[in-house]
């Protein structure tokens, strides 16, 4: 039961619910479909055994018995994270076959760009899962004595809308969602995801052949650079808070030219040396953008107006006001933060939007 009198305090430090990936659902659903292929009764309730070890137990949502194949489905709870697909119905519909096989069913996307841990033509379901599945059903078949020589089909209820909203269609992901999850648990709000969709979004450009990505904080950043450029989405990389993530992954898995494109704010932070652009684990600094002004030569009382600003935006209307070249600044020693980071075959570009789209400040490739 809801308490009223709680504080805000109490309610923000309350420990976050952890829910599970559709790699699990997907187990889960799948456990319980081949239960009833070999007995001919689905369970309501079924326990997968997760790679760390974990024995989570889930009820079966629906179920299907036909002459030809078994379905079992599962809703996913993604307990306190965001996640899009919380809610969803992850089917499993299983059938004889000549050998293991896994098919993508309604809702569930199938690969048509190199880079991915999945062969092109292949349903996108991750090698993580796809072990998960077998090696839970390899249990059960060890148990009756048979071989797993089964057909697995995964469906998401929805799926393809819910699709649009994810990363899938800029890394060639058709047709539906991607069956995820190595561990088998979702933590809420965990960074991990987000930055390993921006590695996928670097592989899949390298795969393909892209020379110029950009790595943007937010839509206003990508809706403006994908005008400028013309971009494909494959080209955008949705880098959020995470430029550290990404500049490091760079270094490593190097494409010719990145434009990293972000509100003043946000490249702000960056220029200041922040390696994490969220609010909560960095903050603009109105004294560091007025010794910048400074150092550009900026008149000594539009500094000091600068350095006694609430916000981003406060300096924004100076700027504007004041025709200054402010963001140029700003970009261009964010730009020398994120050479000293990344490899050198790596040309960095910086642009700076105002909250309407303006281009606002920009540091240009270095090689043109």
């Amino acid at each position: 039961m809801k308490n009223n009198n709680s504080t805000e305090t109490e309610k923000d430090t309350r420990e976050l619910r952890r829910g599970w990936t559709t790699g699990a659902c997907a187990t889960a659903a799948a456990k319980a479909s081949y239960i009833g292929l070999l007995t001919g009764q689905i369970p309501s309730e079924v326990q997968i055994t997760l790679p760390g070890g974990q024995t989570p137990s889930f009820f079966v949502k629906d179920t299907c018995i036909s002459k030809v194949d078994i379905m079992a489905a599962i809703e996913k709870d993604a307990g306190d994270d965001p996640d899009v697909t919380h809610g969803s119905i992850v089917r499993v519909t299983i059938r004889r076959s000549e050998k293991l096989t896994f098919k993508a069913g309604h809702g569930v996307g199938k690969v048509t760009k190199p880079g991915l841990p999945i062969e092109v033509g292949e349903p996108a379901i991750n090698p993580g899962p796809r072990k998960m599945i077998e090696q839970n059903l390899q249990a059960i078949a060890n148990e009756h004595g048979v071989d797993l020589n089964i057909e697995i089909e995964i469906s998401i209820d929805n799926g393809a809308a819910l699709a649009k909203k994810t990363w899938n269609p800029r890394l060639g992901i058709v047709g539906g969602l991607s069956i995820l999850g190595t561990t088998g648990i979702v933590i809420p709000y965990s960074c991990a995801a987000w930055i390993a969709s921006i590695h996928q979004g670097i592989d899949v450009a390298r795969a393909t052949g892209i020379t110029h990505v950009a790595a943007c904080t937010g839509k206003t950043s990508e809706e403006a650079v994908t005008a400028l450029y013309g971009f494909e989405p494959s080209s955008i990389l949705d880098m959020g808070d995470f430029v550290g993530g990404t500049i490091k992954y760079l270094r490593t898995y190097p494409i010719p030219k990145v434009t990293i494109a972000s509100g003043f704010g946000k490249i702000s932070k960056l220029a200041a040396g922040h390696m994490d652009l969220h609010s909560k684990r960095s903050q603009v600094d109105p004294n560091f953008i007025a010794s910048l002004a400074a150092r550009g030569g900026i008149n000594k009382n539009i500094c000091t107006q600068i350095a006694k600003v609430e916000s981003a935006g406060n300096i924004i209307e100076i700027i504007e006001k004041n025709s200054l070249k402010l963001g140029d600044y700003v970009a261009k020693t964010a730009q020398a933060i994120v050479n000293q980071e990344v490899k050198k075959d790596v040309d960095i570009e910086v642009l700076v939007y105002d909250r309407k789209g303006n281009q606002i400040g920009h540091a240009p490739f270095k090689k043109g």
